[in-house]
């Protein structure tokens, strides 16, 4: 059964790295003491021995172990004997690039289709979903396909901003970017704001944090508020 955290945002303002999900994360992995962390999308370019030592030092403070996937030689045997998985946000493009070069797409959702935990921050999160393609990202890299990890039957729009009527900024808005996603795709599309996540168990999914609610995005139809998934 899926045991899944699709986070929006790995901090929240005034907070530092991972420290608002520490008590859900803490009974989250209660059964795991490591956990392999994939830190492919080098989140502000750090190297992946930097963001892996951000992430060994953040789950210290719950006495978790982290190891680096890029330490393995086999990055596929990572995967299939971690007890959990750990995915970080930064560039969605090189993290799913890296995904298909390193050949671990499969594997990676084949062990948490079976129960391996997961936690998905920011790109990490946007995998989750049919594809990555509602990432905010800029397309620094080519991965070879959009195509994503299918934990859940709709795309995430992480880091989800809602429009400022009061700006004077003529850029679009997220509604604005997901309405034209819409002109040529199916997808379901949620907006996942700061401080909210996911928690999927199995096919149950439900919305957590600071949030009652995300907004929801279909093809053909105007945006609504939801708070529940059905």
């Amino acid at each position: 059964m899926k045991k899944i955290i699709i986070a929006s945002s790995s901090s929240v303002y005034g907070s530092g790295y991972l420290e608002y999900l520490l008590p859900t994360l803490k009974s989250f992995f209660k059964e795991v003491n490591t956990i392999l962390f994939v830190p492919y999308a080098r989140a502000s370019g750090k190297t992946y021995d930097e963001y892996t030592n951000l992430a060994k030092e953040a789950f210290s403070k719950i006495n978790k172990n982290v190891e680096g996937i890029h330490l393995f030689k086999k990055p596929k045997e990572a995967i299939k004997n971690a007890e959990a998985i750990f995915v970080g946000g930064g560039n969605t493009f090189e993290l799913v690039n890296q995904l298909y070069i390193n050949d671990v797409v499969t594997c990676l959702k084949e062990v948490v289709e079976n129960g391996t935990p997961y936690l998905g921050t920011s790109a990490g999160s946007n995998i989750c979903g049919v594809t990555m393609m509602n990432t905010n990202d800029m397309p620094i890299v080519y991965p070879p396909s959009f195509k994503t990890l299918q934990f859940i039957p709709f795309n995430i729009n992480a880091h989800y901003l809602d429009a400022d009527v009061s700006s004077k900024h003529m850029g679009e808005t997220r509604e604005t970017r997901i309405k034209e996603f819409h002109v040529f795709n199916d997808t379901p599309v949620m907006g996942l704001r700061e401080g909210s996540w996911l928690e999927v168990n199995g096919d149950k999914i439900e919305l957590k944090g600071n949030n009652n609610t995300f907004c929801w995005f279909e093809k053909g139809k105007e945006p609504i508020e939801k708070s529940s998934c059905r």
